[in-house]
């Protein structure tokens, strides 16, 4: 018996779909129409693998891709969450000062259906870098400014990051912050921000450039970057966000992101890498085509390397890239 759906176009351009007695309607619909957007726009080969993770509500799926990404070897896993179904189940859980593997965050959290790493982070305080909104209130925050060296040493390069929000009705957005732990809640611009350069360490929100800038009154929130989509296209803002230096975003490294679609539906994709021959990992550009061809109208980069690691019922979708298996991160995206 079939356990899994199947998409695939055919030498002849034929399309073949199979559909397991023990999956929902529900979520065979919701495959059909997921697989056929994407199928669409390039992206040939989505297998159906929720049956893997045991028992799962049928507004959850998930999915998985083994062909390769432009010649090279990968694995990549998309997990697909109709937010509304789920708003009262997200939760943005921090270790406070100290890191713990996604396992560890599983079994603390009562073994939620998904875990997964989200923010960036330094490793001698084990401190988060970005946004982090828990229950309405923020309990992490962006790096306010960076100073410039050499000959600009007093002058300082303010950045606006992207992150992640959710309402408490199941609503997402990505929007561009500005925080501090002054703040009630943090203040964003709906479009890309061109950073400012000045000699103050604090950064002027009543600066012209900022006047659109508006509370955001999210229940939980995360921080990462770059933004990879925009108004449903690809549109990177690492020159604005300054995330990775160089021409970095164009390496091959284990990736995680997370964007959703028109209709309200939360996509994760991780990327296995660093394992030649096996699973290379992807660039920022081609996993931002990769959210644009699954119907995202929105999508953000979230930590990736050793970091990316997305957990299904407890069991783990790409393999870690780190020696020693999970690596502990200092916060993550739950859904119970």
């Amino acid at each position: 018996m079939l356990n899994s759906i199947l998409f695939r176009i055919n030498p002849m351009g034929l399309m073949s779909l199979r559909r397991s007695s023990s999956c929902p309607l529900s979520r065979y619909i919701l495959m059909v129409c997921l697989l056929a957007s994407s199928m669409l726009n390039g992206q040939t080969n989505w297998k159906d693998v929720s049956n893997d993770f045991g028992k799962l509500p049928a507004s959850i799926n998930v999915l998985k891709s083994d062909e390769l990404l432009d010649g090279s070897p990968s694995i990549m896993y998309i997990a697909t969450i109709k937010a509304k179904d789920h708003a009262k189940q997200f939760f943005v859980d921090t270790a406070s000062r100290r890191r713990l593997t996604p396992s560890q965050y599983f079994n603390r959290n009562d073994q939620p259906a998904v875990v997964v790493n989200c923010s960036f982070f330094e490793f001698v305080q084990n401190r988060n870098v970005n946004l982090i909104v828990q229950n309405n209130k923020m309990v992490g925050y962006d790096t306010p400014a960076v100073s410039r060296k050499g000959k600009d040493t007093m002058t300082y390069v303010h950045t606006l990051g992207s992150a992640f929000g959710i309402f408490k009705n199941g609503k997402m957005d990505i929007a561009f912050n500005y925080n501090d732990s002054g703040m009630a809640v943090p203040l964003v611009l709906q479009s890309v921000y061109t950073p400012m350069v000045d000699s103050v360490r604090r950064l002027n929100i009543n600066h012209p450039s900022l006047a659109a800038l508006k509370p955001w009154k999210v229940k939980h929130a995360f921080g990462g970057g770059p933004v990879l989509v925009q108004d449903g296209q690809v549109k990177i803002s690492n020159n604005e966000e300054k995330k990775f230096a160089g021409k970095a975003i164009a390496d091959k490294h284990p990736r995680t992101a997370i964007g959703y679609t028109k209709d309200g539906t939360m996509i994760i994709l991780a990327i296995q890498g660093r394992m030649k021959g096996l699973a290379e990992g992807a660039t920022l550009p081609q996993m931002a085509k990769i959210m644009v061809d699954l119907g995202c109208v929105e999508a953000m980069n979230l930590d990736g390397g050793g970091s990316s690691c997305m957990l299904i019922n407890g069991k783990e979708t790409i393999k870690p890239s780190d020696p020693t298996g999970q690596r502990p991160v200092p916060a993550v995206l739950v859904i119970k």
